[in-house]
């Protein structure tokens, strides 16, 4: 029973939830919602393509300090490595029957893009800068342009506004998952991978952050812009400044104390950022189809 209760934690389903944001902003964005394929693209992808992403990067990994969602690991067994396949397949089959076979494509892309960073044979996660992209670009507009595929069942066109959010996505990603990694370099290092904040140093960590959040809001604004919603623009930049000032707060004291660049801190950040992009685009959601 015990080895059960580790392996379900393993999969980190909380976690899997933080990386909400950009389904909802998809779904705020819809031109057209088809319910139940949305009911289905999300299960699919937050219950069962994250945790079992997140439940193999645990069983390769095999940490012994903290990862994403969970202070102290229990150390994997070869039933999450076996889970994480059975839930890969039922999301394969899942995205085939209910939603269309180019989503179940799209869904098998990601699988492989995310065991392609993790798996020992692979391993993109040791190249800082690959690494880096890999997960920018499948985290970011992979999966807004996944996310929008489920909902409405039709592909995203490739018109200027949809490039500009696209890049806004993908620039958001890129701001967060540095400050992910900014408490495990020792231990990523243990494990023969640098990643870029590693490369960065915890300084650079935070000035790179920045500069990222300053492309993402830059690309937010055009594409906004660009579809005549200035107004939803400006909703986004006022739930944006709690995230601002805790990220400010924070880079203040790693700059005094880099020890302050640790889990709790790290997973506080992780947590203020996903609540307020969550209740943004919740709001963007609420004002498009109830107001």
């Amino acid at each position: 029973m015990n080895q059960i209760g580790n392996t379900i934690r393993l999969l980190r389903i909380p976690f899997s939830l933080l990386l909400m944001p950009l389904f909802l902003f998809a779904v705020s964005q819809a031109e057209k919602v088809d319910v139940l394929k949305m009911t289905i693209a999300f299960l699919i992808i937050h219950f069962l393509v994250y945790p079992a992403s997140n439940g193999y990067n645990s069983y390769v990994d095999r940490d012994e300090g903290s990862i994403g969602g969970l202070e102290k690991p229990p150390l994997p067994t070869e039933q999450l490595f076996q889970l994480t396949l059975i839930m890969d397949f039922i999301s394969l089959v899942l995205s085939y029957i209910f939603i269309s076979p180019v989503f179940s494509i799209a869904i098998l892309f990601y699988i492989l893009a995310s065991r392609a960073y993790s798996s020992r044979q692979i391993r993109l996660k040791k190249y800082p800068v690959i690494g880096f992209l890999t997960v920018v670009v499948f985290q970011g507009a992979y999966t807004y342009w996944m996310a929008l595929l489920g909902i409405t069942g039709e592909m995203l066109p490739f018109n200027k506004s949809n490039i500009f959010v696209l890049l806004a996505c993908s620039f958001q990603i890129a701001g967060a998952y540095p400050l992910t990694q900014v408490y495990q370099h020792q231990q990523d290092l243990a494990d023969g991978v640098k990643t870029l904040s590693y490369q960065l140093g915890y300084r650079g960590t935070f000035a790179f952050t920045m500069l990222m959040f300053v492309f993402s809001n830059l690309f937010y604004f055009l594409y906004f812009q660009s579809i005549g919603s200035l107004n939803h623009f400006m909703v986004l930049a006022l739930f944006f400044i709690p995230i601002i000032c805790y990220f400010m707060y924070w880079f203040l004291r790693v700059w005094k104390d880099e020890s302050e660049a640790n889990f709790k801190n790290t997973m506080r950040m992780n947590l203020a950022a996903a609540v307020c992009m969550n209740a943004c685009f919740s709001y963007l959601i609420f004002i498009k189809y109830f107001l």
